[in-house]
């Protein structure tokens, strides 16, 4: 099959729900914690995420919705306008259900820290709350914000100023995913965790 996602140049896809997000897949969660200006911490998960440069490292998330007591956004983008920084916790298969529990429309007072009894670490090169139990952090110094096409897209891209790896998932030297199964977001209300791999090599490469 063949369509246009936009309804003013074609009839749409026919499903019962729409395929996109199930093309796309599986997309990394970046599990962001943020801090306001007045001190409350907010953690929220996010399926539009990736890193995109080595050197110096960055990522991106994107918010793709607004709350009502949010001015047009969501709790993440504005304590990131309030304070310019973020950090995003990766989530192991263990704390899927903390990472869906956290995802609620919760109002901008909740602590998802506290609402889903996960420890709060204190990062050390910005000022921002970390999962304790997350096999990775990465903490982040907001570089931009970028409003996208459409209602509520908003693009935020950071760039990596401390990276915090669990002990016992680093193994023979290397970050050892199968030490932690990451999970990954799918379409509809599928996820999915990384239980094996394979390599590859480049052409060339010996």
């Amino acid at each position: 099959m063949f369509y246009q996602p936009d309804p003013r140049t074609g009839a749409g896809h026919g499903l019962p729900h729409n395929p996109f997000n199930a093309i796309v897949t599986p997309r990394p969660i970046g599990w962001v914690s943020t801090r306001g200006a007045d001190g409350s911490d907010n953690l929220a998960p996010y399926s539009f995420f990736n890193a995109v440069s080595y050197f110096p490292p960055q990522v991106m998330f994107a918010s793709t919705g607004a709350k009502p007591d949010r001015d047009g956004t969501k709790d993440s983008v504005t304590n990131i306008r309030e304070t310019g920084v973020f950090a995003v916790n990766v989530v192991s298969h263990a704390l899927a259900d903390a990472m869906n529990h956290s995802s609620g429309p919760w109002e901008k007072e909740t602590d998802e820290f506290t609402l889903t009894g996960l420890d709060k670490g204190q990062c050390e090169s910005i000022d921002c709350g970390y999962v304790t139990a997350a096999p990775a952090t990465l903490e982040c110094r907001m570089t931009e914000i970028v409003t996208l096409k459409g209602d509520h897209n908003i693009m935020v891209l950071g760039e990596v100023t401390g990276i915090r790896l669990a002990d016992d998932c680093i193994h023979d030297g290397i970050f050892d995913v199968l030490r932690f199964n990451p999970v990954s977001r799918l379409g509809y209300r599928d996820f999915a965790s990384v239980t094996e791999v394979f390599s590859l090599k480049r052409p060339g490469e010996r």
